[in-house]
């Protein structure tokens, strides 16, 4: 089992930053994967951001240039640093790891953080 826990969402005018935070712990070894997705208010979950285990990173084409997922192995923690916010990126942001088991690989989420941007 893999637990994550979100952090840093909250309210934010355009044109500001946040910084996102998503800790994982219990079984936190063979992790090949973490990311970040959104959800909107009656949309479908989606893709925002994700990092391998060696490094390799993946953007949606919405946020390259403005956001930046980043890691911390040391405390086994994934950041995305979110410049530039728009009133568009406002939606409920979910930390993801992606853990191998040998056989296949488990998905695992976070309870999700809120991200507002609004004048």
């Amino acid at each position: 089992q893999v637990q994550l826990v979100e952090s840093g969402g909250g309210l934010v005018q355009p044109g500001g930053s946040l910084r996102l935070s998503c800790a994982a712990s219990g079984s936190i070894f063979r992790i090949y994967a973490m990311g970040w997705y959104l959800q909107a208010p009656g949309k479908q979950r989606e893709l925002v951001a994700t990092i391998t285990s060696d490094g390799s990173t993946n953007y949606a084409d919405s946020v390259k240039g403005r956001f930046t997922i980043s890691r911390d192995n040391a405390k086994n923690t994934v950041y995305l640093q979110m410049n530039s916010l728009k009133a568009e990126d406002t939606a409920v942001y979910y930390c993801n790891a992606v853990h191998y088991g040998g056989k296949y690989y488990d998905n695992y989420w976070g309870q999700g953080t809120q991200v507002t941007v609004s004048s």
